[in-house]
């Protein structure tokens, strides 16, 4: 007897696991709610860790190519951002309605959403790709590349802004999983397109297995096909029934009145998104007035802090699906509940993040940069990034809370608050006006999200947010 009750806590645990990276069928809006989060948000965690692997991969073996293959790459993925972002903001909208739909029980009306935002998705990302398509060069050369750069990097960048319906497709597909509940899916489907593109960039950048050596554009062909490939399982997964959202022939089809909710809660998705980018960007701008070696610092620092905010992303994502449902099922108190919880865990873990900035920044940085003088100012910024993180984890979560309630509107109107009315005259009042030097800038992130979380937490609080129909 003794032996089982010992045996148990690990049992639940592989148990727990089981179903968070198998595929539930867990209804999300009863039952228990801490294990609600954790089915949720463990493949969302992973399925985050699995996109970021795409730059990094791409940068990994393409830098041995040399100077001007790397900034192809760059350079084309700040162009890049414009699609992410469009990207993002449209997924943000797709969740919260295929959320609100599976919470009705209304499966059908998740599956109308599906498709309409697909078809959103299909004829703005043909539009972005005939722009990249024709005008790579000229891109590249608005973002400052040099001519050897353009010479080498245009057909990179041709490809990978012209094949900007995998990337839409790729986002928003996943949203309708996430969105659904089926986080385990959404995971599987980067699984494979990373893998595709793991093991095909370094065979078409350097001529393995009998594959033509194509150099950087080897890297852009390896990740559009693997991108593509991933698109492909997910619609295979929406026809054939084994996602919640199941896309019968008959609803392939454009209803405009559910397309223009869509649209309309989409835009304040993608200006919230583009109002948090632009403001990392303001702040770039700002440390780059001190020199290289603040930029150099600020960009280490920034790597390291945004993978391991990968995991809280993850918890946020959790927290978007279950208010979603919860709403749908006329549920509100459980998606308050919810958020409280996600909120509660996503503390616990960016306090674990607080202590590796503040005890390990020096290793860390280390393994990015071998230059002293960088490796300091690094360590500054990381240590000032994790005073804010805690405060960060409620902050995001309320944020995401908010996106999943169809109520994109308000997160928007407060990042605009908190990051260009606030952050961005703070960080150059302290850095600049007061002469604190990159110091200034870094001081201005934690203060900036004290701001965000202080503000989102009174608006949801509120309660307006439980009223929102989509």
């Amino acid at each position: 007897m003794q032996e089982a009750q010992a045996s148990s806590p690990s049992t639940g645990l592989l148990s727990l696991l089981r179903e968070a990276l198998g595929n539930s069928h867990r209804d999300f809006t009863s039952g228990n709610l801490n294990r609600a989060i954790i089915v949720l948000a463990i493949p969302m965690i992973l399925e985050m860790m699995m996109e970021s692997l795409f730059g990094v991969v791409d940068m990994f073996f393409v830098a041995k190519l040399g100077v001007d293959s790397l900034a192809t790459v760059t350079l084309t993925e700040s162009c890049l951002v414009l699609v992410f972002g469009l990207a993002i903001g449209f997924s943000m909208a797709t969740t919260a309605f295929v959320a609100r739909r599976i919470g009705e029980k209304d499966p059908q009306g998740a599956a109308d959403a599906a498709v309409q935002a697909i078809a959103v998705g299909i004829g703005i990302s043909v539009i972005v790709g005939l722009i990249g398509i024709f005008f790579a060069p000229e891109l590249l050369r608005l973002m400052g590349g040099e001519p050897s750069v353009i010479a080498t990097g245009t057909n990179y960048a041709r490809l990978m802004l012209g094949g900007s319906i995998v990337i839409f497709l790729l986002f928003l597909i996943n949203a309708v999983f996430r969105g659904a509940g089926d986080a385990s899916l959404a995971m599987r489907v980067l699984w494979l397109a990373n893998g595709m593109n793991i093991i095909l960039d370094p065979c078409l950048i350097n001529g393995w297995m009998g594959l033509p050596k194509l150099g950087v554009f080897g890297a852009s062909v390896a990740t559009t096909i693997g991108r593509g490939t991933g698109v492909a399982f997910q619609i295979y997964l929406l026809l054939n029934g084994s996602s919640r959202v199941r896309i019968a022939a008959k609803q392939i089809r454009i209803l405009p009145d559910v397309m223009w909710r869509l649209l309309k809660v989409s835009g304040n998705g993608v200006l919230q998104f583009l109002i948090s980018t632009a403001s990392w960007t303001g702040l770039i701008r700002v440390v780059a007035t001190f020199g290289s070696v603040p930029v150099a610092a600020y960009s280490v620092a920034l790597k390291i802090f945004l993978f391991l905010l990968l995991p809280a992303w993850g918890f946020s994502g959790a927290a978007a699906t279950l208010v979603g449902q919860c709403l749908g099922a006329k549920k509100p108190e459980r998606a308050e509940a919810a958020v409280y919880k996600t909120g509660a865990y996503n503390t616990a873990y960016m306090a674990i993040v607080t202590f590796i900035f503040l005890v390990y920044a020096r290793p860390l940085t280390s393994w990015f940069t071998s230059d002293l003088a960088v490796q300091d100012v690094a360590v500054i910024a990381l240590r000032f990034l994790g005073g804010g993180n805690m405060i960060y984890a409620w902050g995001m979560t309320l944020i995401q809370a908010f996106n999943g309630s169809g109520d994109t509107r308000t997160p928007t109107v407060i990042n605009f608050f908190a990051y260009w009315c606030f952050q961005l005259p703070l960080a150059y009042t302290l850095a600049v006006l007061l002469h604190w030097g990159p110091t200034g800038v870094f001081l201005s992130i934690p203060a900036a999200e004290a701001v965000m979380a202080t503000s989102a937490l009174i608006m949801f609080r509120r309660g307006a947010w439980k009223r929102k129909m989509i």
